[in-house]
């Protein structure tokens, strides 16, 4: 039996992917315990998954809802702001991490690609360790947009010549953060380095995004394994309950997940869009929404609007999905064929949703969209069976991928072996063997 650490951002997604690989774990005889400032605890949902705090000084309990308000709004200043907030953290954890991960008795650490400190302080420590990209994989590649940029994939100079310059921008704003992975990198006595993709670990790197759902790549190390969702062993939607009427109109899913889901004015466009062509529309605001926000949107005729739906159950209702242009959600609807209009606001979401189009799986449209040009990128989506086809034609990968027991199989041989573990093109067939 081996003791895990995980390390990763304090935002829901990446904490849940993350939970989902360490039940894995404990499943096959191993300990988990998760390591972060301690309003992250209220994240981890099962007892079975230990909770380390740490930074009570720095980031005392009631500090994190600062970071998330600034997440759920990242234009403008409070963009270089939540950067700020970002490399205030991977500086408390490189300090605390060390002492931490050494009180424990690790064997091992499971770092998202997105919190480097899991990084530098098991590399200071001398203890093996794994990276996980729970959004889009942050490894870097000539001639390829980063994950955060909103650019179509094209292979001619002009193109070349865009993602370069917007790297450079990127790496500007980044700046803060940078100057504190290279501090931390001299101060453990490490190779230097100023990039979170510059501290992937070289045993094993995971990620949920299947190539066949990625833009061409061509220098992924033969340590990456794209294993598809991370999700719970358990998960069903066989008891879930039905979420639309039994009628003849089209069914619409939407959601923008747990940050954005206060945007009141974009979700009274989505409604008013599904009113134009005639839809049902079950809204899932995560809780964001006032009461009277709520209500009002649930004037509009055949709309439902919930906290939280179950999203597995939702996407198998629905005919489509509007959604933030989230990883997860995106995942789910092609496990579902359920194609997708996306409506990218952060982070990653540009990139996410430049990929459904690439891959004809769904649209792309701005948020600042009317809802009568939603409603004819809805009609489209409802009407082209085009999309429901490509995602056909993708669901075989995405399930035979592996998702969390494989990830789980990974991270043990990558930990008890200390050697790099290859993906099967490149050895053998771990996938076949392990599980």
């Amino acid at each position: 039996m081996s003791h895990f650490a995980v390390v990763s951002p304090p935002f829901y997604s990446h904490v849940q992917a993350l939970q989902n690989v360490s039940h894995a774990l404990i499943a096959r005889g191993h300990r988990v315990t998760f390591i972060n400032q301690i309003d992250v605890q209220t994240l981890v949902s099962t007892p079975a998954i230990q909770f380390r705090p740490v930074g009570l000084t720095s980031h005392p309990a009631g500090s994190l809802a600062h970071t998330l308000k600034l997440a759920a709004h990242p234009l403008g200043p409070s963009m270089l702001r939540l950067i700020t907030e970002m490399a205030r953290t991977t500086d408390m954890l490189c300090r605390e991490l060390p002492a931490a991960l050494t009180a424990l008795a690790v064997d091992g650490v499971i770092v998202d690609q997105m919190e480097p400190a899991g990084a530098l302080a098991a590399e200071a420590l001398g203890l093996p360790f794994v990276s996980v990209a729970c959004a889009l994989p942050l490894n870097r590649e000539a001639d390829l947009p980063l994950a955060v940029m909103p650019f179509d994939y094209k292979n001619d100079d002009y193109a070349k010549e865009r993602y370069a310059t917007s790297e450079k921008i990127y790496d500007w704003l980044m700046r803060r953060h940078d100057r504190v992975i290279a501090q931390h990198a001299n101060n453990f006595g490490l190779t230097p380095r100023n990039k979170l993709h510059e501290c992937l670990s070289p045993l094993a790197q995971i990620s949920q995004l299947i190539s066949e759902l990625d833009f061409p790549r061509y220098a992924l190390p033969e340590t990456f394994h794209a294993v598809g969702p991370l999700r719970s062993l358990t998960q069903s939607t066989s008891s879930a309950e039905n979420y639309f009427d039994d009628n003849d109109k089209p069914r619409i899913f939407a959601s923008l997940g747990t940050l954005q889901g206060h945007r009141y004015g974009l979700f009274k466009t989505i409604a008013r869009a599904c009113q134009e062509v005639d839809a049902q529309l079950l809204l899932a605001h995560c809780g964001r929404l006032s009461p009277f926000q709520a209500e009002k949107l649930a004037h509009n005729s055949h709309t439902r609007v919930v906290d939280f739906a179950d999203q597995s159950a939702a996407l198998a209702q629905a005919q489509v999905v509007i959604s933030h242009g989230g990883l997860n959600t995106v995942l789910d609807a092609v496990n579902h064929l359920t194609p997708l209009l996306a409506l990218p606001l952060a982070f990653d979401q540009p990139g996410v949703a430049s990929r459904i189009v690439y891959h004809g799986i769904g649209r792309s449209a701005s948020r600042f969209t009317t809802s009568h040009a939603m409603a004819r990128q809805l009609r489209s989506l409802l009407s082209n069976d085009h999309y429901r086809q490509r995602m056909r034609t993708l669901q075989p990968a995405l399930r035979q991928a592996g998702g969390s027991e494989t990830a789980a199989a990974i991270i043990e041989q990558a930990v008890n072996t200390r050697r790099p573990v290859l993906h099967p093109a490149f050895k053998g067939s771990l996938y076949a063997t392990a599980l």
